[in-house]
């Protein structure tokens, strides 16, 4: 990982086409610009971490959404799922 060092007003660039201006600098907070070809994704990495969850909890199966309905859910009998007292 490359360190800078830089004051409110300066850029960073990232070869030709990227450039990270440092916007403001606050007691705890730094704001920061970032200037990217419209087909470059930018985005903050939680960001990027909750769509990730989001798309995986999409696309689990049925079987695992009714397993989990059982499970928060004892007294519920969803179809195609075993109940408890048939155990």
């Amino acid at each position: 990982m490359l360190m800078m060092a830089r004051r409110e007003g300066e850029t960073i660039l990232i070869g030709d086409e990227i450039e990270v201006v440092i916007a403001h600098i606050g007691r705890s907070r730094v704001k920061v610009g970032i200037r990217a070809p419209r087909e470059l994704a930018v985005m903050a990495r939680e960001v990027k971490l909750v769509r990730e969850e989001n798309v995986a909890a999409a696309t689990r199966s049925p079987a695992a959404l009714s397993e989990l309905i059982v499970r928060l859910r004892p007294g519920v009998q969803v179809p195609g799922i075993p109940s408890e007292e048939g155990k």
